[in-house]
């Protein structure tokens, strides 16, 4: 049975509010998620895991119920690791593992340099450390400034409709047409600021590349990507070579959304990864989960 699901409106400052979900019971899974999604897209995960973890998962700046900032430099991913700690003191969460996807995958790097002591394991899907090249670097900076402009000017079903189409997505035509159709109404349920300027302060180019940083971590680190996804894949070994001790997990038969092409397998390499790490006992700052203070119905 899936346990009660608490929600909590997180003041980051600066016109930021972040909404926070938890639920279950266990040692807490801090759960961000890719560009366009929301909590929602966690939601097969979170039930499957929520009687053995408490999960934790938080709307990015623009995206899904968390505000949307009229300043695009409020959405740095830098500043974001910030705001994850300060949520995760509310929670009165310690530490926690963290599994990032996409754009939450780059947020979840940069919280795990700039606070490792918050981070007892770290789950890294379809993830890159950032742009090397600086001509193509500011390629993307041009390429994620036209879709913002696209965004704003036409307005999110088209964008998403565009969206949908990009080759990066193939692979999810596997997907039965029900998951499909949640799909897109997940990402439907977005405004055309918070994307644009999700786009702008925190696109792929946004930030330089922290490859030359890897090194410096040194909490287990698991690197999930599919098969049917070669940049992604071959970008997951690349990383696994700076970050020490980490292990690449490539998925036959998904793309680049693994945890909803292959959820099973997913979650089976995640818990099975996650299990695996020797638990502190200092998960909770109280000794034990803590009650949410504020609770939004």
């Amino acid at each position: 049975m899936t346990s009660r699901c608490d929600t909590l409106e997180v003041d980051a400052g600066d016109g930021l509010s972040l909404h926070v979900e938890r639920s279950g019971n266990g040692a807490p899974i801090l759960l961000l998620h890719g560009f366009t999604g929301s909590t929602a897209v966690w939601t097969p995960l979170r039930k499957a895991l929520d009687g053995e973890y408490t999960i934790i998962a938080v709307d990015l700046p623009g995206h899904g119920k968390s505000a949307t900032p009229s300043d695009h430099s409020r959405f740095a991913l830098s500043l974001l690791a910030h705001d994850l700690a300060h949520v995760l003191d509310q929670l009165g969460v310690t530490r926690t593992a963290v599994i990032g996807y996409s754009m939450g995958g780059r947020a979840a790097l940069q919280f795990a340099l700039s606070h490792p002591e918050r981070i007892s394991a770290l789950v890294l899907e379809s993830v890159t450390s950032g742009i090397e090249s600086q001509s193509e670097r500011a390629s993307r900076i041009d390429s994620d400034m036209a879709l913002a402009d696209m965004v704003e000017r036409d307005g999110v079903p088209e964008f998403v409709h565009f969206w949908e189409r990009l080759p990066i997505w193939s692979s999810q035509a596997s997907l039965s047409s029900r998951d499909r159709a949640a799909l897109r109404a997940q990402r439907l349920d977005n405004n055309a600021s918070g994307l644009a300027n999700s786009l702008r302060g925190a696109g792929a180019g946004a930030h330089p590349s922290v490859l030359k940083q890897l090194s410096l971590l040194s909490m287990p680190t698991l690197l999930v990507a599919g098969a049917l996804d070669p940049k992604f894949a071959s970008l997951a070994h690349a990383m696994e070579q700076q970050i020490q001790g980490a292990r690449a997990e490539i998925v036959p038969g998904a793309g680049h959304t693994v945890h909803l092409e292959k959820p099973a397998e997913f979650r089976s390499v995640v818990t099975r990864f996650v299990d695996s790490v020797p638990r502190s006992g200092r998960e909770w700052s109280s000794g034990q989960r803590a009650p949410l203070p504020h609770l939004a119905d």
